[in-house]
C-alpha cells in the first residue's frame, strides 16, 4: 500500500469537507440546495463544468487511448469537445432561461406536466445511476491500482464522500468541488505537458516520431485506423460523445446556476476554452507516455491505457523510489480521484432533482410546494448514491464498465436529445411526442446495447449488433418516435397547458429572458 498517495487522498478529502461545511451554512432554500443560489459567475460556472466533464475518463482514459492507439485515440476528446460547441449554440441560454432546477423544467413549460416530468424524470435517474456505478467502479480500480487499497473500501471511500458533499452542501459545495478539482487537473496536466515537452526539446516533430518509434505498429500509429474499429464504429462512438455529452443531465443543469443568460454563454464559453486546451494536452501527455516511457512499462499501463498518466509522472519526478517520482505520483493521482469526487457528486445532484423537484413536488404533489423538497432531495440523494454503491460493489471491479458508459451516453443521446431539442424549436411538437421519443430511445438504447458486442454472451463475433454503442439507431428512433407522436396526436394551438404557457412564449423567453426566474440577492 502507497503511504503517499494515501495521504494525498486523505488531504484531498479534508479540504472538500472543509468546503462542505462552508457551503451547507450558506443552503437553506431549494434555489440554494438545486441551484447554488443563481450566484456562481460565467467564469466560475465554466470552471465548475470543465470540471464535471474532465472526468478520470477523460484523463486517465484518454491519455491511454493516446498511448495505445495513436491518431484514433484523439477522436473521442475533439468530438466531445464537440458537445460543448453544441450545448453553446443550443441549450445554454435557452436552459437558463426556460428552467428552474432540472431538464424537466424545460420540457413540461408548455406540455402537459405531469406526464412529460414523470418521463423526463425516469430517463435522469436512469442516465444518473448508470453513469454513476460506472465511475464508482472505476474509481475502486484506479484508486486500488494508484494506493494498493482495496476495491471494496475504495468504493464506499469514494460514495460516502460524495454523499456528503451533495446531501450536506447541495450545489454549492458540489460547484467548489467541481472548481478546485478543474483547476488542480489543469495544473497537473500543464506540469506533465511541461515535462514531456522538455524532454523532448520543445518539437512535436521529435514527440510524434518517438511516440512512433515506441509503437508496434510502427508510423501507422500516428495514422487512422490504430484502434482497429470500423468505420460505422468510429461513427457511433463519436455521437455518443459529442450528442451523448451535450444532453447529459448534470452537466445541463449547471446552467441554472448562474444568474442571467449572458452569464450562461460566458461560462459555455469557458467550458469549452478549458476543455480544449486540457485535451491538447492529454494528447501531449498521451504520445508523451509512449514515446518516453519504456518499452517494459506496456504491461504496468495495462490494455486499458489507465495508468499512463501516472507512470508518466512517476518517471518524469526521477522514477519509483524517488522523493520526486512519489510526489508527482502523488499529486497526479490525487487529481484523478478527485475527478471520480467531483463527477459523481455532480450525478448525484441531478438525479436528487428530478425525484424531489419533478417526480415528489409537481407530480406527486401537483405542484403544491410544501417547503420540503430541498429534505426530499437529501433523502433521495442519500437513497440513490446507497443504491448505486450496492450495485458497485456487487457488480465488483470486473464488471464491463464500457458497457455501462455506453448505455448512459446512448440514453442521452437517443432520449433526452430529440425531446429538448424539438421542445425548444419545434411549435407541432406534443406531449405524446416528447413521451414516445423518450420511451423509444431509452428502449432502443438498451436494446441495441444488450445485442452489440460488449455484451451479447456469444462474443464480438456472434453479436448481432456488430457496433459498440447504439447511437445510430438510438437517435434516429428518439427524433422518429418524436415526429410520429406529435403528428399523430392532437396539433397544440396555444399550448397544452393551456393558454397560459405557448409556444411564442417559450421562444420569446428562452431567446429574452423575459420571464425567467431572477437570480436572488447571494451572498457566497
Amino acid at each position: 500500500m502507497n503511504a503517499t498517495r494515501l495521504i494525498a487522498f486523505a488531504l484531498l478529502v479534508g479540504v472538500t469537507i472543509a468546503i462542505t461545511v462552508w457551503a451547507s451554512r450558506r443552503t437553506s432554500s431549494a434555489t440554494d440546495f438545486f441551484a447554488a443560489g443563481r450566484g456562481i459567475s460565467g467564469p466560475q460556472n465554466g470552471l465548475a463544468i470543465a470540471g464535471d466533464l474532465m472526468s478520470a475518463a477523460t484523463f486517465l482514459g484518454f491519455t491511454g487511448l493516446m498511448y495505445l492507439s495513436g491518431f484514433d485515440g484523439w477522436i473521442m476528446p475533439s468530438v466531445t469537445l464537440v458537445a460543448f460547441v453544441l450545448i453553446l449554440l443550443l441549450f445554454a441560454e435557452r436552459m437558463r432561461n426556460a428552467g428552474r432546477f432540472t431538464v424537466a423544467d424545460v420540457l413540461s413549460f408548455r406540455l402537459r406536466e405531469r406526464p412529460v416530468r414523470a418521463a423526463t424524470a425516469a430517463s435522469t435517474v436512469l442516465v444518473a445511476v448508470i453513469y454513476l456505478v460506472a465511475q464508482l467502479v472505476g474509481a475502486g480500480v484506479l484508486i486500488r491500482a494508484l494506493t494498493g487499497l482495496d476495491f471494496v473500501p475504495a468504493v464506499i471511500l469514494t460514495g460516502a464522500a460524495m454523499l456528503v458533499y451533495v446531501v450536506f452542501g447541495g450545489m454549492l459545495a458540489t460547484t467548489w468541488v467541481q472548481i478546485i478539482k478543474a483547476v488542480l487537473l489543469l495544473v497537473a496536466g500543464l506540469a506533465l505537458t511541461l515535462g514531456v515537452l522538455i524532454k523532448m526539446g520543445f518539437s512535436l516533430s521529435v514527440l510524434f516520431t518517438t511516440a512512433a518509434a515506441n509503437h508496434p505498429a510502427g508510423d501507422a500509429y500516428l495514422a487512422p485506423g490504430g484502434s482497429g474499429r470500423s468505420f460505422l464504429d468510429t461513427v457511433s462512438v463519436a455521437l455518443a460523445f459529442a450528442i451523448g455529452t451535450a444532453a447529459l443531465p448534470h452537466i445541463l443543469i449547471r446552467f441554472f446556476t448562474v444568474p442571467d443568460a449572458k452569464q450562461a454563454r460566458s461560462s459555455a464559453g469557458w467550458a469549452t476554452a478549458l476543455i480544449g486546451a486540457f485535451f491538447v494536452m492529454t494528447a501531449v501527455i498521451g504520445f508523451g507516455a509512449r514515446a518516453i516511457l519504456p518499452p517494459e512499462s506496456a504491461t504496468a499501463v495495462g490494455k486499458s491505457g489507465n495508468l499512463a498518466a501516472p507512470l508518466l509522472a512517476e518517471f518524469l519526478g526521477g522514477g519509483a523510489g524517488t522523493v520526486g517520482g512519489d510526489l508527482f505520483t502523488a499529486f497526479v493521482s490525487a487529481v484523478a480521484f478527485a475527478t471520480i469526487l467531483a463527477v459523481v457528486s455532480g450525478l448525484v445532484l441531478s438525479a436528487s432533482g428530478a425525484v424531489a423537484h419533478d417526480l415528489w413536488t409537481n407530480v406527486v404533489r401537483r405542484g403544491r410546494e410544501t417547503g420540503g423538497e430541498t429534505n426530499v432531495a437529501r433523502w433521495a440523494a442519500a437513497g440513490i448514491g446507497a443504491v448505486a454503491i450496492v450495485i458497485t460493489l456487487a457488480a465488483g471491479p470486473n464488471f464491463n464498465v464500457a458497457f455501462l458508459v455506453g448505455l448512459a451516453l446512448s440514453v442521452a443521446a437517443g432520449a433526452n436529445f430529440p425531446a429538448l431539442l424539438l421542445a425548444l424549436t419545434w411549435r407541432r411538437f406534443t406531449t405524446t411526442g416528447a413521451i414516445a421519443g423518450i420511451t423509444a430511445g431509452l428502449l432502443t438504447s438498451i436494446l441495441f446495447i444488450v445485442l452489440g458486442p460488449s455484451v451479447w454472451p456469444g462474443g464480438a463475433a456472434a453479436a448481432p449488433y456488430p457496433i459498440e454503442y447504439p447511437t445510430l439507431v438510438a437517435i434516429p428512433v428518439g427524433f422518429l418516435a418524436c415526429w410520429l407522436g406529435s403528428v399523430l396526436s392532437r396539433a397544440p394551438e396555444d399550448g397544452e397547458r393551456g393558454a397560459t404557457r405557448s409556444f411564442d412564449e417559450l421562444q420569446v423567453r428562452s431567446q429574452t429572458g423575459l420571464g425567467s426566474e431572477e437570480a436572488p440577492i447571494s451572498t457566497h
